[in-house]
Formats: C-alpha cells, sequence, structure tokens
C-alpha cells in the first residue's frame, strides 16, 4: 500500500484520532503474541535489522552493509528474511538464477547477490537449515517485532527525513510499536540521512541510555552518476516512493514525471510498457529502484535503468565498536 500522507504530513488532520482505537487494538494483538511466544536462541550469533515504522526505512540495505562488513571479516554470513508476497512457502535457499520475486520476493533476491540467504515465515526453521549449512552469523532483514528468536544484536533503522511520523500505531499512524518500548529492546539505531526530526536528541532522553547512535547514508552507486542534468523519468513500488525521487533529485537528474506503485507491487507488462512509452513521449529514461527492477520480467528490465544504492556509514569505527562482543565470541 501507498503509505497515507496523515502518517507523516497532516499534522492537524482527525484521521489519526478516528483510528486510534484501532491502533490499540493492534497494540494488545501484537502483546498477546509476544506473551504466548517462546523464544529460541540459535548457536551462532543473529544480528537483526528492523525498524519501528512500517516499510521505507533502509532495512535490506542496511543488511546489505552489514552482512559486507562480516564477509570482510572472513565470516559466512547468512541472510533470514520472510520475503515479502512469495509464492514458495519455505524455508527455501533463494536462487537468483532459477527464483522469481513472485517466488521469493523482492529483497532476498537482493540479499542472495551478496550472501546465501533463505527465506521462510519461520524464520526458525530457515535459520536452522541456514546453520546446517555452515553460516557463522545469520542477519535478519526485519523481524525486530517477531519475539520467536533470540537477537544478540538488534539495529533499528529510521529515515532521518520522516522519522516517526505522527507517532501513532497502525493503522493511526507508521509505528509497529510505541518508540520507547522499541528502543529499549535495541542496542543501536541507524539515522540514515539528515536528522530532521531532531531524533539523536529524542534517542537520548528515551529509558535505554546506553543505547548506540549511528548516523548513515544512502548513496547512488558511482556508475549511475553520470545522470547528471539528463531527462528521467522515475517510477517505484517502494514504502515511500518521494524518498527516491528525492534521491534522483540530489543527484541533480532532470525529472521529467514520476509514477508511484504500492509497496512490492507486481509490475504487469502492459503498466511497463505503458510508462516505458510516457518516458519515450518526454525524451526521458526511465529509471527505478533495485528492489523494483527485479520485480520486472527480463523483457521488461532490459527497458528500464536500474539506479542502485548503497549505505555509507558515517563513522565505521562506530561499527566495529558495536559488533566486539559478537567478533570476540567467534575469534
Amino acid at each position: 500500500m501507498l503509505q497515507p500522507d496523515f502518517w507523516y504530513r497532516s499534522k492537524n488532520s482527525i484521521i489519526p484520532y478516528l483510528l486510534w482505537p484501532a491502533g490499540q487494538a493492534y497494540l494488545l494483538a501484537c502483546k498477546i503474541r509476544r506473551n504466548y511466544s517462546k523464544t529460541w536462541r540459535a548457536s551462532v550469533p543473529v544480528i537483526c535489522v528492523g525498524n519501528l515504522v512500517v516499510g521505507g526505512a533502509g532495512k535490506t540495505p542496511t543488511a546489505i552493509a552489514i552482512g559486507k562488513f562480516f564477509k570482510k571479516k572472513g565470516l559466512n554470513i547468512h541472510f533470514l528474511s520472510r520475503g515479502y508476497g512469495k509464492r514458495l512457502i519455505g524455508p527455501i535457499r533463494v536462487n537468483p538464477a532459477g527464483h522469481s520475486a513472485n517466488d521469493v520476493g523482492d529483497e532476498p533476491l537482493l540479499l542472495a547477490q551478496i550472501a546465501p540467504t533463505w527465506v521462510s515465515a519461520d524464520r526458525r526453521a530457515a535459520a536452522e537449515l541456514a546453520i546446517k549449512t555452515g553460516a557463522k552469523i545469520l542477519v535478519m532483514d526485519d523481524g525486530f517485532q517477531n519475539p520467536g528468536i533470540h537477537k544478540d544484536v538488534s539495529i533499528l533503522v529510521v529515515d532521518g527525513e520522516v522519522g516517526f511520523g505522527n507517532g501513532q500505531l497502525i493503522p493511526a499512524g507508521p509505528l509497529r510499536e510505541g518508540v520507547n518500548r522499541g528502543v529499549s529492546r535495541a542496542n543501536a539505531v541507524l539515522i540514515i540521512g539528515d536528522d530532521e526530526h531532531g531524533l539523536n536528541t529524542t534517542l537520548k532522553s528515551q529509558p535505554n541510555m546506553d543505547i548506540k547512535i549511528l548516523r548513515g547514508q544512502l548513496l547512488p552507486e558511482q556508475a549511475v552518476l553520470n545522470l547528471k542534468q539528463k531527462k528521467v523519468f522515475a517510477f517505484s513500488g517502494i514504502g515511500r516512493p518521494k524518498k527516491f525521487f528525492n534521491t534522483l533529485k540530489a543527484m541533480g537528474c532532470s525529472i521529467s514525471g514520476t509514477a508511484e506503485f504500492n509497496d512490492h507491487h507486481v509490475y504487469t507488462t502492459k503498466e511497463i510498457n505503458s510508462l516505458v512509452q510516457e518516458a519515450s513521449d518526454m525524451n526521458a529514461i526511465l529509471v527505478t529502484t533495485s528492489k523494483d527492477r527485479v520485480r520486472l520480467d527480463e523483457a521488461g528490465a532490459s527497458k528500464v535503468l536500474e539506479i542502485p544504492v548503497s549505505l555509507n556509514w558515517e563513522d565505521c569505527a562506530e561499527l566495529e565498536f558495536l559488533f566486539k562482543p559478537v567478533l570476540a565470541d567467534l575469534s
């Protein structure tokens, strides 16, 4: 779904107040789930990359960056993902050459380009298979609110541009759980982009005073930087498509037009052909995100330019410090 404007922008909207009871019902359901769930501890360290809001924070690029961090240390890491919208039940190891986004989800296809990736709604089952095949560290893309697996290190990813939105729970706002409770269970918070809501100050006032605050930027990779002043037509179906459009503006692109779709949208041939025609009519290059492009069939993907981004850590020493206990246990 496309996220409602009142989640982030309409401060005076009455809609969140009308939906507040539904948010409290959502909170109660989450509490019941936590209270009746048993937590399993894996035999290897588990790193969880999660967030407190619905979609669009930058979890997958962060998980990829953490995976690369451990790979540089010579460690065999495996990713765990639920695989939103997947067709296959799992647990299954993702085969980038043989699986489609319809089979396993879009994000797992991106993760599998870096390291072995397992998809399953039952994360424990996937974790056990990963460990049997040699995983020394498990990195979970999402799953912070899932109580089924013990996490050795939990990192919350926050988009500095929008923060925690209006501070209300789904569906009145974007929050999956209350900020205080969520932060109290995390080891670190990664703020991506400019801190436009004073998150650094807010987080330091939370009950978990020992929490580590990391900073990073999602930057386009060098191969696409030659698009400066080029005309582009951009489309995206991610949590916040405007975040992608803002990236293009920061690159210096001339945006001729945009099209927004629901998160994880499955594109049809007709839709892609229509987008190709719109871009052609404007004499513009048709561009999209990596997450969107993996949802296209081979013919559609060949007509679209992917804009890959990667996470750039502001201070790598802080990351080393955060994972020092994990690395010590593995040495």
